[in-house]
């Protein structure tokens, strides 16, 4: 098992790590408190044994969303497991050798499916080999597949210092390929620098939501803005990447160069100043949360105290006994409205369309030292612990995704497991209302789960029971100079309004103009909101230009975005290596490859829910394309990622001139 950075934690390989004589009693209460099902993929790789996968210690599947801590097994069968843990951890931590160091992937996948107590596709066991580092996913190129040579004066510019440029800094740094970074804030970290409302956090597990390269010793489950945001600045620190990062940097406008196969990239510094670049390649890590969307709602400039959207929240705002509103119920209101309606004299939402949420069983909780510790320093827990949330968070939903075209309730859902979802949801939220049942027909979605992006519930639902909050779901009229005046003329004051309506997310790269081989942009080449992308990575016209985060691959069924970039930044690096290896100066994604790869996105999402008609979710442009999401399983990414064809391109030689900037 192979470690990445850390933030001050032992580590490990495959073989012990370095004879750490440990007292057992020092591991007993982090034991007793251990994900049973994770304890059995530690015991199936330490000892060697497959009674672990055998009943009675088989865990049983789990309902929702949670850890399944005990695996729904009996508390003698738990006791077994947890003290055979204690044995084996302390003596591989005392330097006997693990039994199994590299799983074949037959038998990861039966791991898998018994540790979630359900059945797992055997087209998963490369992508599970990957997630535990095993073989793969950690060394995004291996050492014997690295380029041999990069030629003077090349150059790859990354343009964005968030998750998405972080994890390509990584991957050009350990290959040897220059690169620098443009940033238009004073530090790194993107969105999670940028939004720093009440209760920003993230609705997937921390565990998961970080760097297969760099695990952290998380204070929670799932962590708020900042500690978030600490994680980001911690990899960049140990990653030593910031003096390859310009910042307080944004760039202007990206041309191609034909003739020398360059591009010319015109950034404008802190200063005002000008600077124009000429990398050989450019990686847009800018991502899809800005520019910032206002609703289109007259008077929003007349409104005399405090009007902001949620990512540009004042630092100073003091909400104590003032009257608030929020216009808009998305993830970013569902967190901040909790986060603030204890302080507030009264709090106003107003409601555009429901929302379907999941219970959050795990909102707020720390992680028990002991257990830190464990993930911390025991890297085989931290791995399995982490693929089990990979196959809950991501692709374990996807089946309940597609239309079934004989079920007998197209209205409300998809097929019968889909509406067992919606069964299951409506209660969680009927519950959650108590006798609050005026609501009921308010925030109860009539139209299937995860048509639009599926919410983790934080106390929303019980927060719109409170004496000082009031759910408007009529439409508003205007902004007044005091308030808020709905179309029916029914007026309300405030003191403060928040707008939380999202980003511009339909249109990618709208941040700086990049104009390609025929002098197009891509505004125009994407007809403005259609953008389209092979892997949501290349496009045509656009000669060694990648885009992390690009069109069509967000998995709207749930998991980690940083996976997606990883595997995207994996497939870019053997693109690259095989470019410097052959001197190569340009590849562009053939036409005919694009399209083929669009169409079948396109045909793929007229099985899905989110070309269903009875929501309007931001995944879909006004012509009804779905734009955002990716129709397929992560499984599927990981394989189309795994390596690039370069038949798929049009290959140019690298010429004289190209290896120099001009």
């Amino acid at each position: 098992m192979r470690n990445g950075i850390s933030n001050g934690s032992r580590t490990s390989n495959g073989n012990g790590n370095g004879h750490v004589h440990d007292d057992p009693a020092s591991w007993a209460p982090a034991l007793e408190i251990a994900n049973v099902p994770t304890l059995l993929m530690v015991l199936v790789q330490l000892t060697g044994e497959r009674k672990w996968l055998e009943p009675p210690y088989r865990p049983q599947r789990a309902r929702g969303m949670g850890d399944n801590d005990t695996g729904g097994l009996a508390e003698d069968v738990q006791r077994e497991i947890r003290d055979a843990a204690l044995e084996a951890i302390t003596a591989w931590r005392a330097g006997r050798p693990m039994a199994i160091p590299e799983p074949s992937p037959e038998l990861l996948v039966e791991m898998l499916g018994c540790a979630m107590g359900e059945t797992v596709p055997p087209e998963y066991g490369p992508m599970i080999a990957a997630q535990l580092q095993v073989q793969g996913l950690e060394d995004v190129v291996p050492a014997e597949q690295q380029p041999t040579h990069v030629p003077d004066g090349f150059e790859v510019l990354v343009i964005g210092a968030g998750a998405s440029g972080l994890c390509a800094a990584f991957n050009l740094q350990r290959n040897g390929i220059p690169f620098r970074i443009i940033e238009k804030n004073a530090t790194v970290g993107g969105t999670w620098w940028e939004n720093r409302y009440p209760g920003a956090g993230v609705d997937t597990p921390n565990h998961l939501y970080s760097f297969s390269f760099a695990s952290y010793d998380w204070t929670k489950y799932f962590v708020l803005r900042d500690e978030l945001h600490d994680y980001l600045e911690h990899v960049a620190d140990q990653l030593d990447v910031r003096p390859n990062i310009a910042f307080q940097t944004e760039v202007e406008a990206a041309v191609y160069d034909e003739p020398a196969q360059r591009w010319s990239v015109t950034v404008r510094h802190a200063d005002g100043s000008r600077e124009v670049l000429r990398p050989n390649v450019v990686i847009s890590g800018v991502g899809i949360f800005n520019p910032l969307k206002y609703p289109d709602i007259p008077g929003l400039d007349s409104f005399r105290g405090p009007l902001f959207h949620t990512a540009q929240w004042p630092d100073d705002l003091d909400l104590t006994g003032k009257r608030v509103a929020i216009i808009g119920n998305g993830a970013s209101a569902m967190q901040t409205g909790p986060a603030v309606q204890g302080q507030v004299a009264s709090l106003t939402i107003f409601q555009r369309s429901t929302q379907w949420a999941a219970p959050f069983e795990q909102f707020g909780r720390l992680v028990p030292d002991p257990l830190r510790a464990l993930l911390r320093d025991v890297p085989l827990y931290r791995g399995w612990y982490r693929v089990r949330l990979g196959w809950t968070f991501n692709d374990r939903v996807f089946p309940a995704l597609h239309k079934d075209p004989d079920w007998e309730h197209p209205e409300r859902s998809l097929n019968a497991t889909n509406d067992a979802h919606r069964e299951y949801f409506t209660q969680y939220i009927l519950s959650e209302l108590g006798e609050r049942t005026d609501l009921v027909d308010k925030v109860v979605p009539t139209y299937p789960p995860f048509g639009k992006r599926m919410l983790m519930d934080n106390g929303w639902f019980r927060m719109l029971t409170k004496d000082n909050v009031e759910l408007v779901t009529d439409r508003i009229g205007e902004i007044t100079p005091t308030g808020v005046r709905l179309e029916d003329g029914t007026a309300y004051e405030f003191d403060v309004i928040v707008i939380a309506t999202g980003f511009d997310v339909l249109r990618f790269i709208t941040s700086y103009e990049t104009r390609g081989r025929s002098g197009r942009t891509l505004r125009e080449v994407w007809d403005d909101d259609d953008a389209r992308a092979y892997l949501g990575l290349t496009i045509p016209d656009f000669p060694n230009f990648f885009t992390l985060y690009g069109p069509n691959t967000q998995a709207g069924h749930g998991g980690s975005l940083i996976f997606i970039v990883e595997m995207q930044m994996h497939y870019v690096m053997d693109v690259l290596r095989q470019m410097l290896d052959n001197d190569i100066g340009a590849v562009e994604c053939r036409q005919d490859v694009h399209d083929v790869y669009n169409e079948g996105i396109d045909e793929a999402h007229e099985h899905m829910v989110w070309t269903h008609p009875g929501m309007q979710t931001y995944y879909r442009n006004d012509r009804g394309r779905i734009v955002v999401n990716l129709p397929y399983r992560n499984v599927d990414m990981f394989a189309n990622t795994r390596h690039a064809n370069l038949d798929e391109y049009v290959v140019e030689p690298r010429r004289e001139t190209a290896g120099q900037p001009a």
